[in-house]
């Protein structure tokens, strides 16, 4: 195996990844991993680092509880503790490990109003990084009129007056009955698939680039078209029902990469209401279409017959869903691509957000071209990531040992991302899928991921059950479930 050079680190920018407000995590915070990734030993888990600091402010004296709540306009409300030092140097690595906290809160759970509970130099600490940090005005705007259409805002209220933790819960899925078209839509391929009483009369991925396209009409053209091929293997269409990378409210996409190329105008009075136009174009049949990590995780309950499932795909970025103890999808984001899980002040910075350590560049095809080099794997600059994880993929398939150093490497940020993900989720069970887990590779994902609980069961009291998915599944299953997303009247 040739020398290894570490996964590539950019150095922190000023203004990306931190803030003066808030200072920054000081490493003597950090804490190295039992289990460490190959090709990135400068990876600090988010999960370690948070867990021995809060112990640490439960022990002094000038400690206190800080509770957040992140409320969204239809009224639920997501409650969560954190600790700060009141006073003294530990102040503004305080603030920082709330603000990571309250990051981790806002994407996953969603909401444009910040209750805050805490010191009053907290307050106005978070409220400045929202106002004049890159990153946290991308959440604000993200979570304020673009998602939720309302004024992004932190107040200071008192933790009885918080409004009351809610969750709205939606049935929605694991209907198999007629006829239905299901679609998947990634960055780099759309999947669609036919079912009658849900059985799979076909299926079909195709390689395409929405990310570059600034025609709506190009979006619906294509989509449409996959719709009609799998129409075309049923005796009549019943219902349609879709997954998408992105935040979706009332079937419509509030934020997702895959528009990206669409200029905000068209975006507001065109591509918002692209799957409504799709819907009358097909009659007005019943039509779903919600974030495609909400289907991962419906795939998962149906396959399990069990909630409080966290379902986590790795495609192109990485996608999140969550079904509940009783079996129910939520109104939360689960957009678990934006959220923490390395605190290490030379951890990779995400392309759109701007901020540092969030899951998209360790739990997809980005962590693959990420750390291929790394592994001494060299391939053409202008070899595309799909392109990249094939290549990853044929040299697993051939036994090279620089390919597994890449798969280990991702299944210890898997492992230490769950024991993130478990502070806020109630996790019994978990399903993985998408292409990076497709193969082999896939399977030492997973090993690798459960060597990382058991090595850190002192430090967690995380147990959860892993589930594998068919090849097929990994790769059309997506479209397959959300066909069932929609009901028949």
């Amino acid at each position: 195996m040739p020398d290894r050079a570490p996964a590539e680190r950019p150095r922190p920018v000023p203004g990306h990844g931190g803030s003066a407000a808030l200072g920054r995590i000081e490493e003597r915070h950090l804490v190295p991993p039992r289990v460490a990734p190959p090709l990135d030993p400068g990876f600090r888990p988010a999960a370690l680092a948070a867990s021995r600091f809060a112990s640490r402010v439960r022990a002094a004296r000038s400690g206190r509880p800080v509770w957040l709540a992140v409320a969204q306009p239809g009224g639920t409300s997501s409650h969560h503790e954190s600790w700060v030092f009141e006073d003294g140097p530990e102040t503004a690595s305080s603030a920082r490990f709330v603000e990571r906290d309250l990051t981790f809160l806002l994407w996953s759970r969603g909401g444009c109003r910040v209750h805050v509970d805490g010191p009053a130099w907290l307050t106005a600490a978070l409220t400045r990084h929202f106002r004049t940090d890159p990153v946290g005005v991308f959440d604000a705007e993200m979570m304020g009129p673009t998602i939720y259409g309302a004024p992004f805002e932190v107040v200071s209220t008192p933790h009885a007056d918080f409004p009351p933790e809610s969750t709205a819960a939606v049935d929605l899925g694991g209907h198999l009955d007629g006829c239905r078209v299901g679609f998947d839509l990634g960055a780099s391929d759309r999947k669609v698939a036919a079912v009658v009483d849900g059985v799979v009369q076909f299926s079909e991925e195709t390689a395409w680039d929405p990310g570059r396209q600034a025609d709506p009409a190009w979006h619906f053209g294509q989509i449409n078209e996959s719709l009609r091929r799998a129409a075309d293997h049923l005796p009549r269409v019943d219902a349609i029902g879709g997954s998408s990378a992105g935040a979706f409210v009332d079937n419509e996409p509030r934020v997702s990469s895959l528009f990206r190329g669409v200029p905000v105008d068209l975006f507001a009075t065109r591509t918002r209401y692209l799957f409504r136009d799709l819907q009358h174009a097909w009659g007005d049949v019943p039509f779903v279409v919600v974030n495609d990590g909400e289907v991962t995780a419906l795939a998962g309950a149906m396959r399990v017959g069990a909630g409080s499932l966290l379902g986590v795909a790795m495609g192109s970025s990485e996608a999140g869903g969550y079904v509940t103890s009783d079996r129910l999808l939520t109104s939360w984001l689960n957009e678990l691509a934006f959220v923490p899980i390395d605190l290490s002040p030379a951890a990779p910075r995400d392309d759109w957000s701007g901020d540092a350590g969030v899951g998209a560049q360790y739990l997809s095809q980005r962590a693959v071209a990420r750390l291929l080099p790394a592994a001494g794997i060299d391939t053409p600059r202008d070899m595309d990531q799909p392109a990249q994880l094939v290549e990853l993929q044929r040299l697993m398939a051939r036994g090279d040992a620089r390919a597994a150093s890449v798969y280990e490497t991702i299944g210890v940020y898997l492992g230490y991302a769950l024991l993130q993900y478990a502070r806020f989720y109630r996790i019994d069970h978990l399903l993985l899928l998408g292409r990076v887990t497709s193969g082999a590779g896939g399977d030492l994902i997973q090993e690798t991921a459960r060597r990382v609980l058991q090595a850190e069961q002192d430090r967690s009291a995380t147990q959860i059950t892993f589930h594998a998915a068919s090849e097929r599944d990994k790769r059309h299953g997506q479209a397959v479930v959300a066909a069932s997303l929609p009901r028949i009247a």
